[in-house]
């Protein structure tokens, strides 16, 4: 099997791809895949910038704006909201229109709320105004998972785990880096010029999109597998897991948009000093991820999910304490704490999906070959959907916050709430995948052998 670019449909499509094939991978599949991977980790990284940009212009937004603290979390919450329900049908748009195409069409869809942002920003413009601004740079929030579905399909087995982790680890720390830039606005020019930090994307979101058209291909054997979807919509695994990714990325995500605000409202610090906090949480989560892939590849990865929420719940009576006497050094010490723990059981529950579905397979008498397509087709179809779900966390812990400070003031109760959360994680993680029943439906998952990242 070879891989030949030949025009199809009027873009760059390689009609055959086989990197399974190992003579093809090392003479033409890996230079390929290797190039693709580069300039999809770019466009994903500026996808997560554009979507976590509302963390940064709420720390813009002086008294002149009028808008309270739970009005600010609620704009951080909706570009939350669309960016999560947006991830299901940018997973399957791959297959639909091609990586390479839909890379070019996601990245310039990021123009849209830049330049919107960019006319708006400014003290007298509406609140209604704000909320459909926000409500645009959902769409980044999507590049995540087109990016991920259309790296998957480049690589073969052997290195899905390594390139999946680069690439979601480079688009991840799009969070911290459009944090930082929005940092040295304001220590250079002040918290009266949002525009500068808008205006210096739009030229990148533009290389993003030319840099894919040029250098980006299209795989003509990817297809969806409608089958595949039905069958993961109905597996209850698909939903709990679902649930158990609402509090690791949901609350990587959702700290990350709400952390630069709860440090102004709170503790009183001003835009410059809360956007010299804000990045290092999510510099650190974005960094440690494929730490915790790698810890769940040696230990299984249910033990360290579980060891995560058990530290996560630590962390979080910590900042609770800390909320509570208005210590910012350990809120701080505490905060970052749960932003690393975030990233490992982010890792770590990325590789039980597969696990689990293999493990299911194994369990109804298959093997071998079998055992891993089956494996590889059900946690496939189930990640976009996962990855949707979890997202939705970073919702509720901003629509938390809101409603906290907008009743007392303060965000002790929110921590509390994420407590009683990250408790019900680790009971669920203990009862489904690590308790030993008799007769368990998933055997071993809690030390899976290995298991290979598939799709996101």
């Amino acid at each position: 099997m070879t891989g030949t670019t030949a025009p199809h449909r009027g873009g760059r499509w390689i009609e055959q791809w086989d990197p399974e094939d190992e003579t093809f991978w090392k003479e033409t599949g890996e230079r390929i895949a290797r190039r693709n991977l580069l300039y999809s980790v770019f466009s994903e990284h500026i996808g997560f910038s554009i979507w976590s940009l509302w963390s940064v212009m709420v720390l813009f937004m002086g008294p002149a704006y009028g808008i309270d603290p739970a009005g600010k979390f609620f704009l951080i919450a909706t570009a939350t909201l669309v960016g999560a329900l947006v991830r299901v049908p940018y997973t399957f748009a791959v297959a639909r229109f091609g990586g390479r195409n839909w890379t070019v069409f996601s990245a310039l869809m990021l123009l849209a709320p830049t330049v919107a942002a960019l006319v708006v920003m400014e003290p007298g413009t509406s609140y209604g105004t704000f909320l459909l601004v926000a409500a645009l740079t959902g769409v980044g929030g999507g590049n995540f998972a087109s990016s991920m579905t259309n790296i998957n399909a480049f690589f073969p087995l052997r290195k899905k785990g390594w390139a999946l982790g680069l690439n979601a680890g480079g688009g991840n720390i799009g969070v911290p880096v459009v944090q930082l830039a929005g940092l040295l606005v304001i220590a250079t020019a002040g918290a009266t010029h949002p525009r500068l930090l808008l205006g210096a994307y739009i030229p990148l979101i533009v290389l993003a999109a030319v840099l894919a058209a040029v250098r980006m291909d299209n795989l003509a054997p990817v297809r969806n597998d409608t089958g595949a979807v039905r069958e993961a919509l109905k597996d209850a695994h698909t939903w709990i897991m679902s649930f158990l990714y609402i509090g690791t990325f949901g609350s990587f995500i959702g700290y990350s948009f709400a952390f630069g605000l709860v440090l102004q409202t709170q503790f009183g610090r001003t835009p410059l000093q809360a956007a010299s906090l804000t990045f290092v949480g999510p510099l650190l989560g974005s960094l440690i991820r494929p730490v915790g892939g790698a810890l769940a590849d040696r230990f299984g990865g249910a033990r360290i999910t579980l060891g995560t929420f058990v530290a996560m719940a630590a962390a979080t009576g910590v900042v609770v304490f800390a909320s509570g006497r208005s210590s910012l050094p350990v809120f701080l010490v505490g905060f970052v704490a749960l932003f690393v723990l975030s990233g490992l059981g982010n890792g770590s529950t990325y590789k039980m999906i597969p696990g689990i579905f293999q493990a299911k397979a194994l369990a109804r008498g298959m093997s071998g070959e079998a055992a891993a397509a089956y494996g590889r087709r059900l946690s496939g179809a189930a990640m976009g959907l996962i990855g949707a779900v979890g997202a939705l966390g970073g919702l509720g812990i901003n629509l938390v916050f809101r409603e906290a400070f907008l009743s007392s003031g303060s965000g002790t109760a929110a921590f509390v709430t994420f407590l009683g959360f990250y408790a019900l994680c680790c009971a669920v993680t203990w009862a489904v995948y690590l308790r030993r029943p008799a007769a368990a439906t998933v055997p071993a998952v809690g030390v899976e052998a290995k298991p290979q990242l598939t799709s996101v």
